[in-house]
């Protein structure tokens, strides 16, 4: 109930606008939250400025609030693991990054967790009272800082890793958009194309008092069919879309088909599958470093791997390393993991290196996802293209046909 109260008095805040003088009649302007214009004054009194003109500053007519993206929580790492090294308190570090917030709720999150650090909580609690933005293993790694006192360090670490994985993720993501954001435009343009233009062929064809070819036929009368019922063809795709979506953040069943399927796709699975050795390597790499026990490290990184198949594997991998097995020896059992992985955690058991031998084996992998992006790019805008023109040619042909087939005749 403390916590509602206080996020209803942030809410309840007004912005104001003031210009004024300071103390040697320097001319000075910004902004100032404040409950009441009276307050807002005061305010700027106590910092010796004399005011000289105040207004409430007017909302705009369309919010200005995004969503808070990961790239967001990874920069803000980079911020609090830069002001911690420079030896910031760790209160003033929250004021800095928040007052340099462009997107509001992001603001507002940071505040919120400065409130909770403010009120004696630790800043791994504190974090962890956010997990849409922290999860388990950014709470795990930031609580095991501040118990070897190296928290600016681990900040850092963290600050890496967000940074890696991101990129993966965007890269990957980049892959995919681009041919299915051309596809999309493709099916727009032959459902415009059977909706307006083929009727007007379609009428002149009516006079030649000819048998039309079949492929004109054909598109003929799915233009009839789309003219017809063009909205239970939309409502058709949009709900498979919908439908899809719901199905893989509902059923937890149909998201581990889903994740195994992934990996069985030519090309695409082999991008997943490096993908996701290279997220299992980097995560673990980063909790061994920070000093979190390797069972508890890989109890977390099951989480993090983001896929089922790996999921299942690493917690298997956590049983028998928790019965005394080598790691290297408990990734060979799963059958899973590839043979250079196993060999570069078995020699970083035997030279007590560790991390740095998991950290090599995802600079690989992650190199070897981002030129396995680049060629798959490379590979599928050719094909999106002939897709797409041989459809829309099929179109054109389709009308032109008995053009020609008539003056074949004459």
């Amino acid at each position: 109930m403390a916590k509602i109260a206080e996020n209803r008095k942030l809410d309840d805040l007004l912005v104001f606008q003031w210009v004024g003088v300071d103390k040697i009649g320097k001319k000075m302007k910004g902004d100032l939250q404040a409950k009441n214009i009276t307050l807002a004054k005061n305010e700027l009194r106590r910092q010796g400025i004399q005011v000289k003109k105040i207004n409430k500053k007017a909302k705009p007519l369309f919010s200005s609030a995004k969503p808070i993206k990961p790239q967001d929580i990874s920069l803000f790492s980079r911020q609090l693991a830069t002001m911690m090294e420079s030896g910031v308190p760790m209160v003033q570090a929250f004021e800095i990054i928040e007052g340099g917030q462009a997107n509001p709720k992001m603001a507002k999150l940071i505040n919120d967790v400065k409130t909770e650090i403010q009120s004696g909580s630790t800043l791994a609690d504190s974090l962890g009272k956010h997990p849409l933005y922290f999860d388990e293993l950014y709470c795990n790694l930031v609580a095991a800082g501040e118990k070897a006192g190296v928290l600016d360090e681990l900040l850092d670490t963290i600050a890496t890793y967000k940074e890696r994985t991101e990129e993966i993720k965007g890269k990957i993501k980049k892959a995919m958009f681009y041919p299915m954001a051309v596809l999309f435009v493709a099916l727009g343009v032959t459902i415009l194309l059977l909706v307006k233009v083929v009727p007007a062929f379609q009428e002149m064809f009516q006079g030649f008092g000819a048998d039309l070819p079949g492929l004109t036929l054909a598109v003929v009368s799915a233009s009839k069919y789309m003219q017809a019922n063009w909205y239970v063809v939309v409502g058709v795709i949009a709900g498979i879309v919908i439908g899809f979506s719901q199905a893989k953040k509902r059923s937890i069943k149909f998201a581990h088909f889903l994740d195994r399927l992934s990996l069985k796709i030519p090309i695409v699975g082999g991008i997943l599958y490096d993908a996701a050795v290279a997220r299992y390597a980097r995560t673990l790499s980063t909790t061994f470093k920070a000093g979190v026990p390797l069972v508890e490290g890989l109890d977390t990184v099951s989480g993090a791997v983001g896929n089922v198949v790996f999921r299942d594997a690493v917690l298997k991998v956590k049983d028998d390393v928790s019965t005394g097995h080598q790691l290297q020896l408990a990734m060979s059992q799963t059958g899973l993991f590839p043979h250079m992985v196993v060999q570069m955690a078995a020699i970083g058991e035997e030279s007590g290196n560790l991390d740095a031998m998991l950290g090599k084996s995802a600079d690989y992998y992650e190199n070897e996802v981002a030129n396995a992006v680049d060629a798959l790019s490379s590979l599928l805008e050719p094909i999106v293209m002939v897709l797409v023109g041989g459809l829309v040619g099929v179109m054109v042909v389709a009308m032109y046909l008995p053009i020609f087939k008539m003056a074949s005749v004459f």
